[in-house]
């Protein structure tokens, strides 16, 4: 399960966001970060969270990770999704609180993905910023 569904001690749960504060802002050779959320529900709270978090620790500053949102599982939006006829969605209100979450956190400058894993809906797109990654 994603790091806000897991069922977890609260103790570990701080471990694990320490030791991503700390991955953020130390690893030297980080060069993109996907942050996934589910398309049909939006962001959670542990999620605005994070975001806050990336805000705070990357920020806008120059030779940094690249930080991506991606929206998953877009083809449960829509009845019978293929890639070549409606690969996926989002729903107007689910973009809005995204956009929202993202600015109220100081990430609104990153690019968000819609992505499926059943109709390849967003498989370019993330594998451009893999390779982007891979350059440096």
């Amino acid at each position: 399960p994603g790091f806000g569904f897991a069922k977890v001690p609260q103790k570990q749960r701080q471990q694990w966001s320490d030791f991503m504060d700390e991955y953020l802002q130390y690893r030297a050779t980080l060069r993109v970060v996907f942050h996934l959320i589910d398309a049909r529900h939006g962001p959670t709270e542990e999620d605005g969270k994070i975001m806050q978090r990336v805000g705070r620790l990357l920020g806008n500053q120059q030779n940094r990770a690249k930080y991506v949102v991606i929206l998953t599982k877009a083809d449960k939006n829509v009845k019978g999704a293929t890639l070549e006829k409606n690969p996926g969605k989002v729903t107007k209100s689910v973009l809005s609180k995204v956009v929202e979450t993202m600015n109220t956190n100081r990430v609104g400058y990153a690019p968000i993905v819609l992505t499926s894993a059943e109709t390849k809906l967003g498989r370019d797109e993330v594998w451009k910023y893999l390779r982007l990654a891979a350059e440096f």
